[in-house]
């Protein structure tokens, strides 16, 4: 210590700063050492591997998400493909830096911000436990390395690895000559769940031919939309009104005043067959004095953009009795080359302004394809025989997740349910309309309150489909297009197609 007593406070200040430099240095490089090469990033060369094209059924919350398909700018909420790609990503299925296209991925039904689905679908190639893609030269490489080092082990322990693969060959070929196919294919269900959150679910998976599309080899889209009636003071739904206006947007029809209009797109067909339109209450229905819950169920091959969303916003209106249920004809006349021949029926070239209802209640029930294209499996089911009770892990893990998930959900809606009655004891139900509030149904628990209702036909009207498409290509449409194409390009995303919600 004495040879410091003859230090200026500058120099001691000096001195330990130069300890503390040498004291960090020594534990970065004590940490760096404790780094196990097994868990060092390694690298997975899938070029080395079998790939497979696959289907995968899935179910997502959509309000944890700002929608389905992956976005090239920032989002407030994740995306379902991002996510899911991440995951698939980590489980080493597919390779990252390829990105979308390079995986040939393709999706079902696109969804917005909020609507969920039950049955969504996206096709892809993925890795395969099929035997490893090598070249003739590699193989002969490996099978002089292979016989070094038996000779090297000595003659006995080959031995026994040569009758050990022999074993193998001949059950193989067992399988392949009764018409099975080699066994142990990669849990796709299990590993996925494993690291996706508990809000999106692989429920099954197909193998599919190289040419599969999960948009165009789709037979129909079936959405469902889930609703209850309002209490007073507002309008109760009057549903046969409902269902009979539903029943008449069965067959092909012009959607235009049924959708939103975007430009970008310079869609100039709006005819879409709708193959069902029905509304019922749901089974088993609730008990008690609690309102029953509906829904919409709508079954069509195509839809446009948010589609769905505005024809039950349209229902509700005619369930209040706010409107006929002929506007479903009026806004259906919306084609000049093929008008409604009843002459009564008003033509409507401009749509009139109205709000479609919220997404929270809307949901991608199935995406049908024929059987021929896709045979759903999980990983104890080959999509061949009668599904039987299992114990597999992934069937377990799946339904135990969504099981825990509709528990948490059940004990949220008592909760609310005991709210409401305390509050019940201190503000009675009151009469409708108590207040001379025109209250609307805007779906998802929410309502949409004004002083005075105006008829649709009365209301004033958009722009005419030609008047969009123009406005975008004079406009800043192109440089628009041209950005979002170079953006979609450098994300190797594939181009975004029509979508209906």
């Amino acid at each position: 210590m004495a040879e410091f007593e003859s230090w200026s406070r500058e120099q001691l200040i000096e001195h330990i700063a130069a300890l503390e430099v040498k004291k960090n240095k020594g534990k970065q490089v004590a940490h760096t050492n404790d780094v196990s090469p097994d868990k060092q990033e390694r690298t997975f060369n899938f070029n080395s591997y079998a790939q497979r094209k696959i289907a995968l059924k899935f179910c997502y919350h959509g309000w944890d998400y700002n929608g389905l398909a992956f976005q090239v700018t920032p989002t407030p909420l994740p995306t379902v493909e991002g996510v899911l790609f991440d995951a698939l990503c980590r489980a080493r299925l597919i390779d990252r830096d390829a990105g979308f296209e390079g995986c040939d991925w393709s999706r079902c039904g696109r969804t917005d911000r909020g609507v969920s689905s039950a049955g969504q679908v996206i096709a892809l190639k993925v890795r395969c436990s099929l035997r490893p893609k090598v070249s003739k030269e590699a193989s002969l490489n490996e099978e002089e390395d292979v016989q070094k080092e038996e000779e090297k082990e000595g003659q006995e322990q080959g031995q026994k690895e040569k009758e050990k693969e022999k074993e193998k060959e001949q059950e193989q070929g067992k399988r392949e000559g009764q018409g099975q196919e080699p066994p142990i294919e990669i849990l796709y269900t299990q590993v996925l769940n494993r690291i996706l959150p508990p809000t999106i679910r692989i429920i099954a998976w197909a193998p599919v031919r190289e040419d599969f599309s999960a948009r165009f080899h789709c037979r129909y889209r079936h959405y469902k939309y889930f609703f209850e009636s309002l209490s007073p003071p507002a309008r109760p739904l009057d549903i046969p009104r409902m269902q009979e206006a539903a029943a008449r947007l069965v067959g092909e029809h012009d959607f235009r005043h049924f959708c939103k209009l975007d430009g970008s797109k310079q869609i100039e067909r709006y005819e879409r067959r709708v193959t069902s339109a029905t509304i019922s209450e749901v089974v088993p229905s609730r008990s008690g004095s609690e309102k029953p819950l509906y829904v919409f169920d709508l079954i069509g091959s195509a839809f446009l953009w948010h589609q769905v969303r505005h024809i039950v916003a349209i229902l509700f209106l005619v369930g209040q009795g706010f409107e006929e249920v002929d506007i479903i004809d009026a806004l259906l006349n919306a084609n000049a080359s093929h008008p409604n021949p009843d002459p009564s029926v008003p033509f409507l070239e401009r749509r009139p302004l109205y709000d479609m209802v919220e997404g929270l209640p809307l949901v991608l029930w199935e995406c049908g394809f024929d059987e021929k294209d896709v045979k759903w499996r999980t990983d104890d089911y080959d999509g061949e025989e009668a599904v039987v009770p299992s114990l597999m892990p992934s069937t377990i893990q799946l339904r135990e997740s969504m099981e825990s998930a509709l528990a948490a959900s059940r004990i949220k809606t008592s909760l609310l349910e005991h709210f409401l009655q305390t509050a019940a004891e201190h503000h009675p139900t009151p009469a409708v309309g108590a207040d001379k509030v025109v209250r609307v149904h805007a779906g998802g628990g929410r309502i949409r309150h004004f002083n005075k209702y105006e008829p649709l036909l009365k209301r004033k009207r958009g722009p005419t489909v030609t008047e969009v498409n123009e406005t975008w290509k004079n406009g800043r449409g192109p440089m628009v297009a041209a950005r979002r194409a170079a953006k979609i390009s450098a994300a190797g995303r594939m181009e975004e197609e029509e979508g209906p919600e």
